[in-house]
């Protein structure tokens, strides 16, 4: 076998693999809203523990690898961490005030975002057919959310957070893209773990947020969460941005509101409707497909554009 052919083997798995990452990223993420739904103490006291606790994470991860910070890491994660913070500060008060359906839903209109995005700075190209499964994927959801429309824990305010998130998220993606080029996705997730610590921890102060300890049940889902879709779950989203199209992996976490809708049936009882799981259907298929005909074609992985200043 070639050097060549080896590189581009071991290249096609190493896609593989990130492509695994983020369905397993998808099914975590999406279980997350059930989660902020048990608990009582305030959204960014919440989040501020979640990401300390994050944080201490990886200090062991640092310790038990002989990894050392570096300034140079850590002025090229910052503005992903401030972007970061934004994100999990907007996601959970969404998820806390309105239903999964409409908070998981909204959040799904990132991947236009993120196309777009990527299309203009990374080179990425799509052909019809892409658009058009793209375009399809996106009816479900759009079916999902018609479906889900009678749920009482519906909020005005948690559906404008969730609105914003989309937002906060696409930079967030966007920018980690073009970070991983330089920076290791260990020491990438561990400094932007901190400096969103630090964002949401001045933000609950300036807001007059109560940071008191949790109570015992409280702690218990601050660290599930922070291990599971915390630091598994952006560790392998990270790890995969440097191995997958920054559309595929957008699209594949695109199938989150499914999982939170079938979730909250099942856990809160949030009613689903024919139409919802018609919705459903649409986005898990649709999904599937751009999967299949990514995984059955050569991926090229073309030199990063610099991103705009941000504001």
């Amino acid at each position: 076998m070639s050097r060549r052919v080896a590189a581009a083997t071991d290249e096609a798995s190493r896609r593989t693999l990130g492509i695994a990452l983020l369905s397993f990223t998808t099914i975590v993420w999406g279980l997350v809203p059930l989660v902020l739904k048990q608990v009582e103490m305030p959204t960014l006291a919440f989040a501020s523990y979640r990401l300390w606790i994050g944080v201490a994470l990886y200090a062991v991860i640092f310790i038990a690898s002989g990894r050392r910070p570096t300034w140079r890491a850590l002025t090229a994660s910052a503005l992903g961490g401030v972007f970061f913070a934004g994100d999990i500060a907007l996601t959970f008060t969404a998820f806390r005030l309105t239903s999964v359906a409409n908070a998981t839903i909204i959040g799904a209109l990132a991947p236009v975002f993120i196309t777009l995005g990527a299309v203009r700075w990374f080179g990425e190209r799509l052909d019809r057919r892409d658009a058009i499964v793209i375009g399809s994927s996106f009816v479900g959801v759009a079916l999902v959310a018609i479906g889900s429309q009678g749920s009482p824990t519906w909020s005005p305010v948690g559906d404008a957070a969730a609105a914003l998130s989309v937002l906060t998220w696409t930079a967030y993606w966007l920018f980690s893209k073009r970070a991983r080029d330089t920076v290791d996705a260990i020491d990438y997730m561990a400094n932007v773990m901190l400096v969103s610590a630090i964002v949401v921890t001045a933000a609950s102060l300036v807001t007059g947020t109560s940071l008191r300890p949790p109570e015992a049940s409280d702690w218990a889902w601050i660290v599930l969460i922070a291990i599971v879709p915390g630091l598994m779950g952006h560790l392998s989203v990270a790890w995969s941005h440097r191995f997958v199209e920054a559309w595929l992996g957008s699209l594949l976490l695109q199938s989150q509101p499914v999982v939170g809708t079938i979730a909250a049936w099942v856990v809160l009882d949030e009613r689903i409707t024919p139409l919802t799981a018609l919705g459903g259907a649409i986005v898990v298929t649709a999904t599937a497909f751009i999967v299949v005909r990514a995984a059955g074609r050569e991926a090229v992985y073309p030199e990063p554009e610099t991103l705009p200043p941000a504001g």
